[in-house]
């Protein structure tokens, strides 16, 4: 296995988004992962499990001949087969395994026997390139500068972020809306998974130069995951800008988001026939949580309004009725939340306006 190609340039994978294909096992994968890699194992889970017994037992060059044994024939030919199909897709791709070791360096070998060509590995392989990412992530944490969008639960701030260069979108990364009701459909991603995208997406950020990157105002925890501490001190120190909206206009946008946008998640999950109960679980399940800051009583009667709007729609297809709970959920619960976590955190405010105005501001700033 001598003259194998490697690559040191960590940099440029991430920045330029090369296609990886990651050959451990899919145990390791589910534990973390890059989000371009493909994972097309050299062993699966109950072959990786037996060879790490019998390395146990007997040492590497017995663990190496059991792993010989498990993948012959036609498993190595099937997993050969889903390399070279990746390949052919993506022939700037680059391949690696936990520490760039054994694993991608028998992928590099069958792949030279069965095509005669050479494909590069990652020198260290995950293990280097997650380390990279750490400290890519303590790197923006001492040099970032940021603008940060605060504002009422529905005024807009994801949809403006979308509109708005140098931006990253903390929620679509950890897939989570910040609040009770803040689930998708598609489950988080893992504390390890969200790490590695939003460092990636502060690299990326960070190439163009040291311009200000907007984000939205968030706590340190996002739903299950959370920001690194020293980022989340960084993000806290910047500039804070308002966005504002009537009260009509974030019934509007929050109805759209828990009502239309999220059910369509949920038929993206469950299937057609599935979603709408699907959704109207994940809506009780949130508004469970908060019933102590509702009341009990008050908490009941908007339970009946919530359940008289699901029928209403279930039952005619018009989701118009969920409207009047929005707004109540709103006005009774988000926004006594917001007056007293603004009062807590005394931020100097730069600027406030409505979605134009602050579009307007914060392009200036540039």
């Amino acid at each position: 296995m001598k003259d194998l190609p490697v690559t040191r340039d960590y940099r440029r994978l991430f920045l330029e988004d090369v296609p990886l294909l990651d050959v451990r096992a899919p145990v390791e994968f589910a534990r973390g992962a890059f989000p371009l890699a493909e994972n097309l194992p050299l062993i699966d889970d109950e072959e990786r499990h037996r060879i790490g017994l019998r390395y146990k037992e007997l040492g590497q060059d017995a663990a190496v001949e059991l792993g010989a044994e498990l993948v012959s024939n036609e498993r190595r030919e099937r997993r050969i087969n889903n390399w070279q199909h990746f390949f052919d897709m993506h022939p700037e791709g680059v391949l690696y395994c936990f520490r760039g070791g054994m694993r991608s360096k028998i992928t590099q070998q069958w792949l030279r026997d069965r095509t005669g060509k050479d494909f590069q590995r990652v020198e260290g392989g995950y293990k280097a390139l997650r380390r990279f990412l750490i400290d890519e992530i303590d790197a923006a944490a001492g040099e970032i500068r940021t603008l940060v969008i605060g504002g009422r639960t529905g005024v807009g701030k994801t949809l403006l972020l979308q509109h708005l260069p140098n931006s990253v979108d903390l929620e679509g990364l950890a897939r989570h809306r910040g609040s009770a009701f803040g689930h998708y459909a598609i489950p988080q991603p893992s504390q390890i998974d969200f790490e590695n995208a939003l460092s990636i997406a502060l690299l990326k950020h960070r190439a163009k130069g040291n311009l200000p990157l907007i984000i939205e105002d968030e706590g340190q925890n996002i739903g299950s995951v959370h920001l690194p501490l020293g980022l989340f001190e960084r993000f806290k120190s910047g500039d804070f800008v308002i966005l504002e909206a009537t009260i009509e206009e974030r019934i509007e946008i929050t109805w759209q988001e828990y009502v239309p946008d999220a059910l369509e998640d949920f038929r993206q999950v469950h299937g057609e026939e599935n979603a709408f109960r699907a959704w109207h679980d994940y809506v009780m399940r949130g508004f469970g949580r908060i019933r102590k800051r509702l009341g009990g009583l008050r908490h009941a009667q908007l339970a009946d309004e919530i359940e008289a709007a699901m029928l209403h729609h279930r039952e005619t297809g018009e989701m118009h009725q969920h409207k009047a709970w929005i707004r109540t959920l709103l006005i009774d619960y988000y926004d006594p939340k917001y007056d007293y976590q603004i009062g807590r955190k005394k931020k100097k405010t730069v600027f406030s306006g409505d979605a134009d105005a602050v579009k307007a501001y914060l392009l200036s700033r540039y």
